[in-house]
């Protein structure tokens, strides 16, 4: 049996999460909470069992005071069946298994139970991660690993399909902040603790020089006219429903009753060979 790559040092998550605290820098955490309650504002259903898998009750605690928060370790503490809305807030970009996250979620859920899902997308820090590269390369000659692999749009639509949700749905959001320089942006991203919690990572401080780097190519590219940098973050929402035999289906091939020239008022002409 091939066994999933430890992709995340959960030693080091935790530590890093547990220096974020209650840091302002919490507002990336904030924003998809505000953006997943948004979302649950245009359902049409009152849900009373609620889990939320998140590394940062802090945040859900005064949004969702009535919900059962859930560590996000690689075995999720949710009993089968026992939930009506699951959902995984902003932490399955640091899962090593993601499908396996959306497995236990859904077994979690009752028959028509609603799971939402909040991750970083493929565009977030690229920035960042450019300007590391190109400075690591130049001064050490080589590449290590510093950012999470993150996940396009395009793709995780499938993952709620393979992990037996019904009715998909994946859209995203993209938010740009402003830092007065790289290192700052740096310093932040440890604050919120999202710093390198990798297992591949390295195990001794990066070179000044290579920061220095970093920051100069960054700002060199990104920059604006006051020499502040952009960062980008992009989320992407994902939601999905446990089957029930009360969804709508999709009509077999063949089966319309209605040509849709008719219904469009048109005149249907054959192709020629």
């Amino acid at each position: 049996m091939t066994q999933t790559p430890t992709l995340t040092d959960r030693a080091a998550l935790i530590r890093n999460r547990a220096r974020a605290g209650q840091s302002a820098a919490l507002f990336l955490q904030e924003e998809a909470a505000i953006e997943i309650k948004d979302r649950l504002t245009l359902v049409n259903r009152s849900f009373t069992q609620t889990a939320v898998v998140t590394g940062f009750p802090q945040v859900w605690h005064s949004i969702l005071p009535n919900a059962r928060i859930v560590a996000d370790e690689d075995v999720l503490d949710l009993p089968e069946a026992s939930h009506d809305l699951v959902i995984h807030a902003l932490a399955l970009h640091w899962a090593s298994d993601p499908v396996g996250q959306l497995v236990q979620a859904r077994r979690a859920l009752k028959p028509d139970g609603l799971c939402l899902v909040s991750l970083f997308g493929g565009q977030t820090l690229h920035e960042l991660r450019s300007a590391l590269a190109e400075a690591e390369v130049r001064v050490t000659g080589g590449l290590s690993p510093r950012i999470l692999p993150m996940a396009e749009i395009r793709d995780l639509g499938g993952l709620l399909q393979r992990a037996g949700l019904a009715l998909p749905v994946a859209d995203s959001i993209t938010l740009t902040v402003s830092y007065a320089d790289p290192f700052a942006l740096m310093r932040d991203l440890r604050a919120m603790g999202e710093g390198n919690a990798l297992s591949a990572r390295l195990r001794r401080p990066t070179r000044r020089a290579v920061l220095e780097e970093a920051a100069r190519i960054y700002t060199e590219h990104h920059a604006d006219a006051d020499g502040r940098i952009t960062a980008t973050f992009e989320m992407i929402f994902l939601s999905g429903w446990a089957p029930d035999a009360s969804q709508p289906k999709p009509l077999r091939p063949g089966s319309a009753q209605t040509r849709l020239a008719d219904a469009l008022g048109g005149v249907e002409s054959k192709l020629q060979d």
